[in-house]
């Protein structure tokens, strides 16, 4: 299972961001990644172009006014994630026509890009939909409080998995006793 806290460091979580449009969306994560990109003649103009090309393929919106950005690295041997919290939301051009202010854009290294597409995307697209959860990173007040609700989502579904897993073991055990239970009966 895949973690935001895993991807993500406090250092690339900015809080009431204020951001005219999605290209200055992408310059200003291309400005937070350059000195984390090795190998670059100049790494801001290169994670910008990644990302700007990988969105010219299908837009990163993914509703809710959630977006993920996501673009390949040419460099790198580890993935890069930013968080944005927009001041004010923006015209995203998302597919169910809402603003956008939150994002987490991802930098994926070239070699890691089918792992990542997937399962890794799929599932954190999956975790950023969660209601409760952009509810809480909207209301965030500070980076820090930013980075603390990714860190109990992390926790928080590593026990809600358990729990589940654990319910599926009780009702298997129930159907087993049930299904004794009628043998005997009979």
């Amino acid at each position: 299972m895949t973690k935001f806290t895993q991807l993500l460091s406090p250092e690339n979580i900015r809080q009431g961001l204020v951001c005219s449009s999605k290209k200055r969306v992408f310059e200003t994560i291309s400005r937070i990644v350059a000195d984390q990109i090795h190998g670059e003649d100049d790494p801001e103009h290169s994670s910008f172009d990644c990302l700007f090309n990988r969105e010219k393929l299908g837009n990163s919106g993914l509703g809710n006014g959630v977006a993920m950005p996501k673009g390949r690295l040419h460099t790198g041997n580890k993935p890069i994630a930013v968080f944005l919290q927009l001041a004010t939301p923006i015209d995203y051009e998302a597919a169910d026509h809402r603003d956008v202010d939150l994002i987490f854009a991802l930098l994926i290294p070239a070699e890691a890009c089918g792992e990542f597409s997937q399962s890794v995307l799929p599932e954190l697209a999956e975790k950023l939909l969660d209601k409760s959860l952009c509810k809480q990173l909207r209301a965030a007040q500070s980076a820090e409080e930013i980075w603390q609700i990714f860190e109990y989502a992390d926790n928080h579904s590593d026990d809600e998995q358990e729990s589940e897993q654990e319910a599926e073991l009780k009702a298997e055990q129930e159907n087993t006793q049930n299904e004794q239970a009628v043998e005997t009966e009979q």
